[in-house]
């Protein structure tokens, strides 16, 4: 079947939404972009189209959904207003090695690589460049592990329109000791944004991922593979506009004794999934999986992540804190899965959530799928408001109430953003989220 004959979505979302609006002639005139690219990428994204238009959307019954507003799916794309261009990051007070900035899923001018680290082998590109001149890692690493956490249909249609997403390889033995940045910018379209991070051996590095800007739909995902010894820390900051309908789905794999650091900070959109799946597959691997979320108004932000132990001597951490707000909605739907042969696993997962406004609500379904039987798994989580002694006590000493409350909000958070060994990005997030507890 071909894209041009495949089941429109509009069977599926409202053909006004911004994902019945991507009908088979939008992919048609999107691939049009891409001419000139090898004839294997423009294979696998029609070939993706016509999965996302066979797929089933989501439904009330499905298990990976529940508690989600599927309505919310649906809704009539709201009206963006543009944002420059231009505009600066919060994070530029970071020091960088690298970086290159998106608008509307095309590169923009200005950032690349400095000479010093292509001459280190290092590689900073586009997919598009990627899929020209490092074909093999490409098809590698790219939206190459399978989905499995509720949105293949979402991951087909991120693999069809993805089209200048971002490409780093670290080659074996290369430490940055300054984060790379990857902006990604939206001023009123629907964009795609993608980060493929290939980490060989023993590497060092820090990448940092800032999605800005308004689009009625942000569609994101990133790859991150890291080799065996390698040290990765990725961050991810999501602060698209408050009408952006937002996904963004993570993949990781970490080989043996390599570390893997993830944290996404949550802020943005109207409604946000999250899907993060992280692989451990071979011994003395360690995946630490962060994140904070500040949630307010009607906002709604939907975590689903799954922990899998595919090898024995691995470990992972997973720790997401959701302060909520006025009515905003959280679910975190959370699973440990440690295979047969996985043992001396030790894995860890707990969710807290800090509930602030009378009508929030927080949902969370953490569980373990254990099939081995020398292991260390626990899990859990919380949900409370502030205490009022603590209050009191801040109240006491001639802090006023807001000032108090909010004092005791990024406390909370704190245990999260410790855990960032870059002091400079550390600062730099603290301050992005007060500035959206203050507003």
């Amino acid at each position: 079947m071909s894209a041009a004959t495949a089941l429109s979505p509009a069977t599926a979302f409202p053909a006004a939404s911004a994902l019945g609006a991507l009908t088979a002639e939008r992919f048609e005139r999107a691939l049009a972009e891409s001419a000139g690219a090898p004839a294997w990428w423009l294979e696998r994204k029609r070939g993706a189209y016509e999965r996302f238009a066979v797929l089933p959307a989501p439904r009330r019954t499905d298990e990976s959904w529940r508690f989600s507003s599927l309505a919310g799916l649906g809704l009539p794309a709201a009206p963006a207003a543009p944002e420059p261009g231009g505009a600066a990051s919060p994070l530029a007070g970071v020091h960088l090695a690298a970086s290159l900035r998106f608008v509307n899923n095309r590169l923009a001018p200005g950032g690349g690589l400095p000479a010093d680290l292509a001459a280190r082998g290092v590689i900073l590109t586009t997919l598009a460049e990627a899929a020209r001149h490092h074909p093999d890692l490409l098809k590698a690493h790219f939206m190459a592990q399978p989905q499995r956490l509720g949105s293949e249909k979402f991951a087909a249609l991120h693999t069809a329109f993805a089209l200048d997403g971002a490409f780093l390889y670290l080659p074996r033995g290369v430490e940055l000791a300054d984060p790379i940045l990857l902006v990604h910018a939206a001023s009123g379209g629907e964009v795609f944004p993608h980060t493929l991070v290939v980490a060989e051996e023993n590497t060092r590095a820090t990448v940092i991922d800032y999605f800005t800007g308004s689009a009625p739909l942000a569609l994101g995902a990133n790859d991150l593979y890291a080799g065996h010894g390698s040290q990765l820390t990725y961050v991810a900051v999501q602060d698209w506009s408050p009408g952006t309908l937002s996904f963004q789905l993570n993949s990781t794999v970490v080989r043996r004794d390599a570390r893997v650091q993830s944290l996404n900070v949550h802020l943005g959109a109207r409604q946000a999934r999250h899907e993060s799946l992280s692989q451990l597959q071979a011994p003395g691997a360690f995946s630490e999986m962060l994140a904070v979320t500040v949630a307010d108004r009607a906002q709604e932000f939907d975590q689903r992540t799954l922990q899998v132990h595919q090898a024995p001597n691995t470990k992972s951490d997973l720790l997401y804190k959701n302060v909520l707000l006025d009515e905003a909605k959280t679910i975190f739907s959370g699973l440990i899965i440690v295979d047969p042969d996985a043992q001396k696993t030790d894995a860890y997962q707990s969710n807290r959530n800090l509930v602030l406004g009378d009508g929030a609500e927080a949902n969370s379904l953490p569980g373990l799928e254990i099939q081995a039987n020398d292991v260390r798994c626990t899990h859990g989580a919380t949900t409370s408001r502030l205490d009022p002694e603590q209050e009191f006590y801040l109240q006491a000493r001639g802090i006023p109430p807001p000032r108090a409350r909010q004092l005791l909000i990024f406390a909370f958070f704190e245990e999260v953003l410790n855990r960032l060994a870059h002091e400079d990005l550390h600062a730099a997030l603290r301050e992005l989220i007060q500035a959206k507890i203050k507003a």
